[in-house]
């Protein structure tokens, strides 16, 4: 009896569609292969990747000679150098490592040391009354920093839509409600069973997040790493309280966490957070009460002149932490399996060169079928950037929607009609800002489901975009 093997109708299967998934999309399309991505959810960033801090790193904390490091500054060129013709927005605010005591104020030459060591070569230390020049409002106990110049603050949904945009527009394939099922072997083709159908590729990547660990066990049999789900809750004050900060605030980190920041967001707000909370659910980013008083307690601390600001939104997001606290990145080529996971906080950052890092593994084993894409097609991202020209600004827009952020029409219409539409109001409020000001949809929500109706694959608003 003879085999008969099916075709694959992909070089490459992509698994999630958050930050890394979109990338790695990018990546494998401009080099020539086909791409299928397969994402359980209704739209793109629908997981970890729609809650974080927007934080462009330059890795000078990152462990010196790590993947993380490396991957981190790959991407930080990468995205400067694509910025531009994408227009995506950076924020050049610059970090300062704040210290507020004696002990925090010892270790400071130590990160110093390692920023220098991993090429961050701008670095410098700050006296108290430098810092206190560069920022006024800080509380007066402060005892010094290290400035980090071109820590940057970017939008968090514009570059991944970036990315899944130009993979689309160079053939990729993106299924939604897809949730895999399970997959089997078929000579060098997998067979993926999905809540959308039957896929098949030669390859496949694992960028799964949350679910990476459980994924990786349908086409492994055991997972070499598991998933122990870490919730950050975030606190958002109204944009009347960036005026008392320009700088990211960072603390001096500990062996867990980075600790809690403070920052500008490219749409005009403050930012504080995030917690670091070990749970084992992977779909509940809850906010609680008492770790939220705590985050402004904080920020309060810091900064007093944040007391009386009032909170315009608070969410949460989980982190894809593992058992161990470097990315789980690992491939088998005979088995045309290829995973990154535990891809933590520094993935907004370190998306492109994480993609780029698997496509050389894979590169190793397989030649691209049309070879790399010359002169790629190049999307262009509306600008949702408070300090950069809106489009309400612009004549023609057919109303302002959301007068908090405000939204036109226009932008709504642009977005529902784009190549890769929101798939519900949680990817909508994310390409446009819509129902994500003061009053958090209030006056403008009836106009939005209106505008989207019969648009959207879900009529679900989600909770946590804020």
């Amino acid at each position: 009896m003879h085999l008969v093997h099916t075709s694959p109708e992909a070089d490459v299967a992509i698994i999630g569609a958050g930050v890394v998934g979109c990338a790695m999309a990018r990546r494998f399309a401009l080099e020539g292969a086909t791409v299928v991505v397969l994402e359980a959810a209704t739209d793109i960033l629908s997981g970890a990747s729609k809650a974080n801090s927007a934080i462009l790193h330059t890795g000078f904390d990152a462990p010196t000679g790590s993947l993380e490091l490396a991957c981190m500054q790959a991407a930080y060129a990468e995205y400067m150098d694509i910025r531009a013709a994408m227009n995506l927005p950076v924020l050049e605010t610059g970090a300062m490592v704040a210290a507020w005591s004696d002990e925090e104020e010892a270790r400071l030459p130590t990160l110093l040391a390692q920023a220098q060591e991993n090429g961050v070569t701008d670095t410098r230390l700050l006296g108290r009354a430098e810092v206190l020049a560069r920022e006024p409002a800080l509380a007066a106990h402060v005892r010094g920093a290290l400035l980090v110049p071109r820590e940057y603050v970017i939008d968090p949904w514009s570059a991944p839509l970036a990315y899944a945009t130009q993979a689309q527009m160079l053939g990729a394939r993106f299924l939604f409600n897809a949730a895999l099922k399970g997959a089997r072997r078929d000579g060098a083709t997998w067979v993926l069973d999905t809540a959308a159908g039957e896929v098949k590729a030669t390859t496949v990547v694992n960028c799964a997040g949350l679910y990476g660990d459980h994924v990786e066990t349908m086409f492994t049999g055991k997972p070499s790493f598991e998933i122990r789900p870490r919730k950050g809750q975030f606190v958002v004050y109204d944009k009347a309280a960036s005026e008392h900060l320009r700088t990211i605030l960072l603390p001096v980190p500990n062996d867990r966490t980075k600790g809690v920041v403070l920052t500008r967001t490219i749409f005009g707000n403050l930012l504080v957070g995030p917690t670091a909370e070990e749970q084992e659910a992977r779909d509940r980013p809850d906010v609680t009460r008492p770790e939220l008083d705590m985050l402004m307690d904080k920020a309060v601390e810091l900064v007093p002149a944040l007391r009386d600001m009032p909170v315009t939104a608070v969410y949460a997001g989980l982190r894809p932490a593992t058992e161990r606290k470097e990315y789980r990145v690992h491939a088998d080529a005979d088995l045309g399996y290829y995973c990154a996971g535990g891809i933590r906080s520094t993935g907004l950052t370190a998306a492109l060169g994480i993609a780029s890092h698997v496509f050389a593994l894979w590169g190793r084993a397989h030649q691209a079928v049309r070879g790399a894409v010359n002169a790629p097609p190049q999307p262009v991202m509306p600008n949702l950037a408070e300090h950069l020209p809106r489009d309400y600004q612009t004549p023609g827009h057919d109303g302002i929607v959301c007068h908090c952020e405000m939204v036109t029409a226009r932008e709504i219409r642009a977005a529902l009609d784009s190549p890769l539409p929101p798939g519900d109001f949680g990817g909508l409020r994310r390409r446009t800002r819509c129902a994500m000001g003061r009053c958090q949809g209030f006056n403008c929500l009836a106009r939005v489901a209106t505008l989207s109706e019969g648009k959207l694959r879900a009529d679900i608003l989600p909770e946590g975009d804020a």
